[in-house]
């Protein structure tokens, strides 16, 4: 009998078709676990082979450092995926973030891949100990912190992750990509080593790596938002508690984004009307990430300019023919300059 391949074969209108017929409601969650991992070859073929047959679509990568997923999943098999995670020695108890707006379609496909990291940190881990983080707190432990004047509530992910939402009075850096901002605020920090740092991103694991990192430089009092803005939404729903996070959590799936407050804190990158709908542009051979309203995504067809609604307007054939020589110059359509200070009202 031959093998199931260990690889996604199906093209994208495809596998939205097959999500279609299947029809089950799905959970969409993320986890992560820093671990010594001594063969992730052999720990990716595995998860494939096991998540493959119940249905996990996702995003996940494993590494010597352990493991970094975003995924959904039929929810009648969550018993068997938790046995999956409980099979494999150090995943035993590991933390599972579900997600604040659930979405059938939040991944298409299942792609697990081997990386030299989990998170791309530009760091070298033979110089501090990563598993010395921050201190992990709680919602509720999060906003007695964050009204404390001796702390620091810094935002650890990109910038176009923290323009459509933030925490209330929390240091903004103007990073692209998680390597640079590691940097950017170390040095923002500089001369506040004697503050309380309150740390958060996502779902915890960008937190877990920095905390260290701050801590092996000499920051004594690092903490950090158990669990990230997804689980933070989480308790403050459950336990009644104020929600000091305005606008909506930046995700890296179908899904772009979900609300976690009705907070509006961005604005269109085309007219500069209130708006957190983040989108690509639909000239897929430029993709630049952008904020845009309705307004300017029915008249401009969902492109970021002139240019790229003109491209899209070509036949398949002619774009096909150009798309070679047609690249972004950006990553996202709009860059900050500097590092900001979240609005604290």
């Amino acid at each position: 009998m031959a093998k199931a391949p260990l690889h996604n074969q199906l093209d994208k209108a495809s596998l939205r078709d097959h999500l279609e017929q299947d029809g089950r409601p799905r959970t969409t969650l993320s986890l992560y676990r820093y671990a010594k991992v001594a063969n992730p070859p052999f720990l990716r073929n595995h998860l494939f082979t096991v998540w493959s047959a119940l249905g996990v679509l996702g995003r996940i990568y494993v590494s010597g450092e352990g493991i970094n997923a975003q995924l959904s999943l039929p929810t009648e098999e969550m018993d068997a995926f938790r046995k999956s995670l409980e099979d494999i020695n150090w995943l035993q108890g590991v933390r599972l973030n579900i997600a604040i707006e659930g979405n059938d379609k939040s991944f298409l496909k299942l792609i697990i891949k081997v990386r030299d990291k989990i998170v791309a940190d530009g760091l070298n881990d033979d110089g501090f100990d990563v598993t010395d983080c921050g201190q992990h707190v709680s919602a509720a432990e999060f906003n007695a912190l964050a009204n404390a004047s001796d702390t620091v509530i810094v935002d650890m992910r990109n910038h176009y992750e923290s323009e459509v939402g933030h925490f209330k009075g929390a240091v903004l850096p103007a990073s692209g990509t998680f390597r640079e901002e590691i940097r950017e605020v170390e040095s923002l920090l500089e001369d506040k080593k004697d503050e309380n740092i309150l740390l958060y991103c996502t779902g915890g694991i960008r937190c877990e790596k920095a905390s260290a990192y701050l801590k092996h430089k000499g920051f004594p009092n690092v903490h950090q938002l158990e669990g990230g803005i997804i689980e933070y939404a989480r308790q403050v729903r459950d336990q009644g508690l104020e929600n000091r996070f305005r606008g909506v959590n930046f995700v890296f799936d179908e899904r772009m984004a979900e609300r976690v407050s009705d907070d509006v804190v961005a604005e269109c990158h085309l007219c500069g009307e209130a708006s957190d709908a983040v989108t690509n542009c639909a000239n897929a051979a430029c993709n630049v990430l952008m904020v845009q309203c309705p307004k300017c995504a029915a008249s401009m067809s969902g492109t970021c300019g002139a240019e790229c609604q003109d491209f899209i307007a070509l036949s398949e054939e002619e774009q096909k023919d150009r798309r070679a020589g047609f690249k972004s110059q950006r990553r996202t359509l709009r860059q900050p300059e500097k590092a900001r200070i979240a609005k604290g009202d």
